[in-house]
């Protein structure tokens, strides 16, 4: 069943003296409460990362991707500048796709996860994170950005991230819980980001088919090879080098040090520009795109 989120919408109430200290001690008590919140989700984190280290590592179950797979060639692109846009207009308008789209976020939620060997569960983790920022994105269309998608508790939160959206095995999960407390604890891995798309341009691009975990390493090193050799990901000019944004954010996923993480990412690039990365010893930039990866965003502006 496809379930739609609810947007919360805070109201401002007017500054009569009596209120304004009820506001203030109102916004202090949620601002403790934040705190506190703040200092126990390490341990809950902790808590997500143990619930989901089972694993089978003899198990040959694999995951039905059929119905993420038809909707990827449906409405899934790659465009003439090398980016995969979704069309999401004529996704909203087609009730059955919709639907379907639904349907496999269920199936996922329905599934023994923990009986699935290391590589079938990373496949797992991969396509529910990103079918489901699909569908954040479809129950708030139209949007210019997904991080206009305010749904996530906290009184500085942005963006759908932080909401609880779907249950595996008895754990309602955000998508923060998917990528940081799940995928990121639980696998050594820094192609992780090269996997979990967020709608955006800047990000690595949604893949045009589902994960799976035969096929796993073969996936993985295409989706990083695409994006450290596209300019979004890594760009020099002039001698200037520019890398996304998400090398900043997660820096230590890639390495203990700048060089080690521009080691990092060289080993996905292109002989010319691997160089130009291990060699590189000058100032580092980061740059991030936030629009929406929309077909009505392509490259022809169309």
């Amino acid at each position: 069943m496809y379930h739609a989120s609810k947007i919360m919408r805070r109201h401002a109430f007017p500054g009569t003296p009596r209120r304004l200290l009820a506001s203030v001690i109102m916004s202090g008590a949620l601002a403790f409460g934040f705190a506190i919140a703040t200092q126990l989700q390490p341990a809950h984190a902790a808590d997500l990362a143990d619930s989901f280290k089972k694993n089978d590592p003899m198990s040959t179950k694999t995951v039905d991707h059929t119905q993420w797979a038809d909707l990827l060639t449906r409405y899934v692109t790659l465009g003439s500048d090398d980016i995969t846009r979704v069309d999401y207009a004529t996704l909203s308008e087609n009730a059955a796709d919709v639907e379907k789209l639904g349907a496999y976020i269920d199936l996922l939620q329905g599934t023994a996860v923990s009986d699935l060997n290391r590589d079938e569960q990373f496949a797992f983790w991969a396509n529910l994170y990103n079918a489901v920022t699909v569908e954040v994105i479809l129950e708030h269309y139209p949007v210019r950005s997904i991080r206009d998608i305010s749904i996530s508790p906290g009184l500085f939160s942005t963006g759908p991230w932080g909401k609880k959206l779907v249950t595996v095995e008895g754990e309602d999960l955000s998508l923060d819980n998917i990528e940081h407390d799940i995928l990121r604890k639980n696998w050594d891995e820094p192609r992780v980001h090269y996997a979990v798309n967020c709608a955006s341009y800047g990000c690595p691009n949604l893949a045009l088919e589902p994960f799976a975990g035969k096929k796993l390493e073969t996936q993985l090193e295409a989706a990083a090879k695409a994006y450290v050799n596209h300019p979004r990901g890594v760009s020099f000019d002039s001698g200037k080098l520019t890398i996304s944004k998400i090398f900043d954010w997660y820096g230590k996923d890639f390495g203990a040090t700048r060089a080690a993480q521009l080691k990092n990412i060289a080993t996905h690039a292109e002989p010319e520009l691997a160089e130009k990365l291990t060699s590189h010893t000058g100032r580092v930039s980061y740059e991030y795109d936030w629009s929406l990866n929309d077909t009505s965003n392509g490259p022809d502006g169309s």
